[in-house]
């Protein structure tokens, strides 16, 4: 959440509200702190998943005052219902932060490409030129490791993700 409040903080679009984009990072996944990070493999529907999300949110923002429980309540419902231009970058800057961190436990354990479905998994997501940006260039960099240490098959790199 942090490096993606970060990244929402260096955006340079100024058709963007570049607060609202810090809070909606700071509080999307903060219900994970509850029910832990579903993932597509845990085979629980995106409904229930919503629901121990909801729940989460609803016990911890029931902690707070009253006017700071409404506004992260609605940021994070705001980020789960994609429902504004800034929820939508925020979104690509999750799944960009998905990769980036793909790349560095390839990095750290010296076996490029090894994480390949997570780069798949993005594949055709990315919108924001910014983001598509940074896309590139991870993609450039990470296709020149797996070249480097010829992790290709018959001469060939997979392209990591189609912006």
């Amino acid at each position: 959440m942090y490096r993606m409040a970060v990244m929402a903080f260096s955006i340079g679009d100024t058709k963007l509200n570049k607060d609202r984009c810090i809070k909606l990072a700071l509080v999307h996944d903060m219900a994970e702190c509850v029910v832990g990070d579903i993932a597509p493999a845990d085979n629980i529907s995106k409904n229930e998943k919503h629901r121990r999300e909801e729940e989460a949110m609803k016990h911890l923002t029931g902690l707070l005052s009253e006017d700071v429980q409404k506004e992260i309540y609605e940021l994070w419902e705001e980020y789960e219902y994609q429902s504004s231009p800034e929820a939508k970058l925020v979104k690509e800057l999750d799944q960009f932060e998905m990769i980036l961190q793909a790349y560095e436990y390839e990095d750290l354990e010296k076996k490029p490409g090894r994480l390949q479905e997570f780069f798949d998994s993005t594949k055709g997501r990315f919108h924001h030129p910014e983001v598509v940006q940074l896309v590139k260039s991870l993609n450039e960099e990470r296709n020149s490791q797996m070249s480097a240490a010829g992790s290709s098959s018959e001469g060939s790199l997979p392209q990591a993700i189609q912006s």
